[in-house]
């Protein structure tokens, strides 16, 4: 079992810039794949961005292409989402996911999940 602790949400202006931080439970850290989702309200939760078991290898959705960056730190069992000019539209609650056994760029059954971290952007 993994548990899943995001931080880093709060209001920005349109933009700016946050780095949230995913903090996950266990010693197994590395042999998952991580991702990050988001929802907005009224709205379905939506892949934002993924990186594998082995570092380099990340996926983004476009809308945030060339603005988000995904990293993780083994070492630290963290895995981290920088978002840079940051948009209206990218106001939702953001997940943190895991995964055991696919690259995380969509959801399974075996997967994780944090609790959410809000992150409000204004105009």
């Amino acid at each position: 079992q993994v548990q899943l602790v995001e931080s880093g949400g709060g209001l920005v202006q349109a933009g700016g810039s946050l780095r949230l931080s995913c903090v996950a439970s266990g010693r197994t850290f590395s042999s998952y794949a991580m991702g990050w989702f988001r929802q907005a309200p009224g709205k379905e939760r939506e892949f934002v961005a993924a990186i594998r078991r082995t570092a380099g290898i990340t996926y983004y959705t476009d809308s945030v292409k060339g603005r988000f960056t995904v990293s993780r730190d083994n070492a630290k069992n963290t895995v981290y989402l920088q978002m840079n000019s940051l948009k209206p539209e990218d106001t939702a609650v953001y997940y943190c996911y895991a995964d055991p056994n696919s690259q995380a760029t969509v959801a399974g059954s075996a997967g994780y999940w944090g609790q959410g971290t809000q992150v409000t952007v204004s105009s």
